[in-house]
């Protein structure tokens, strides 16, 4: 009942909203300024990719063991770089996705400048959907948790959070590896849909989108990058008949949206909102140095 160009739209529109979720949880959640999370996402899908190739795998297996691959690198990137903040991080992050596409490009096994072909097409829209609901579910309950909470104290006021006794380093570290753990379960979708992958499909401009998405629909706000993953996907899409102007408007229809509403469409999450009112998020979690947080 839907046609191969609009069911391509939607499992694109599924895609995004996995990478954008995941993005949000470092950058929205935890306040770490990540540019890099294209990265991720090209370790899942080549990791993924590989093992079915070259190991027979089955799908839930491939997408499994591309999503740990790409988690595994979001800690190992994490150690070294999450001391630093702010543009400093920002730079680690853009660094660290240049490395993994010139590794790529320049490795046999993935095809090198030719990129990865054969791989069999497998995502269905079903599975999308499934990916879909279980990122949203489990990242809904990791910020419900005392993790999450940690995770917006680090973002509130990380100097405090430390103060309180929370283990800021390491926390940022596990953003990262489940942000970037979800980013190779996208990358895993990607690759056994279109079933060609290359570097440059995972560039400094991919990061830069995804980023937008979560901007967008709203900083802090889990809905808000569903919301902004599908709009963002959609638009170029719905501008492709004025294929002269459709940058133009997609920029224009970005900058006004700043303009007229920077906290993004649904702003700031309620969770957070309730923290805000009344008390400091610190005093809300009621930690101190014994609890062991």
């Amino acid at each position: 009942m839907i046609s191969a160009y609009h069911l391509q739209i939607i499992i694109l529109v599924g895609i995004n909203i996995i990478m954008a979720t995941s993005l949000n949880l470092i950058t929205g959640f935890t306040g770490q300024l990540s540019i890099g999370h294209a990265a991720f996402m090209s370790i899942g899908a080549y990791a993924s990719a590989l093992v079915t190739l070259k190991l027979g795998f089955p799908f839930i297996a491939s997408l499994l063991c591309g999503a740990l691959v790409a988690g595994f690198f979001g800690i190992l990137i994490g150690v070294p770089t999450l001391k630093l903040k702010g543009d400093y991080l920002a730079i680690a992050t853009l660094g660290f996705g240049e490395i993994v596409r010139i590794v790529f490009l320049n490795l046999e096994i993935t095809g090198g400048a030719v990129g990865l072909r054969g791989i069999p097409k497998i995502t269905t829209l079903l599975w999308v959907v499934i990916a879909v609901l279980v990122t949203l579910f489990t990242l809904n309950r990791i910020l419900k948790s005392r993790v999450g909470r940690a995770f917006i104290a680090i973002r509130e006021d990380e100097t405090a959070a430390e103060s309180m006794g929370i283990n800021t380093t390491y926390y940022k570290i596990v953003s990262f590896g489940v942000g970037a753990f979800f980013a190779g379960l996208g990358g895993g979708l990607f690759s056994h849909y279109f079933q060609y992958i290359h570097p440059g499909s995972f560039g400094f401009l991919r990061s830069i989108e995804h980023l937008c998405m979560v901007v967008l629909g709203g900083l802090g706000n889990l809905w808000g990058s569903v919301i902004g993953a599908a709009a963002l996907t959609a638009i170029p899409e719905l501008l492709r008949a004025s294929a002269d102007y459709r940058q133009l408007f997609y920029g224009a229809i970005l900058v006004i949206m700043m303009r007229v509403r920077p906290q993004g469409l649904l702003g700031e999450t309620s969770v957070s909102r309730s923290f805000l009112q009344g008390e400091s998020i610190l005093k809300r979690m009621n930690i101190n140095k014994k609890s062991g947080l």
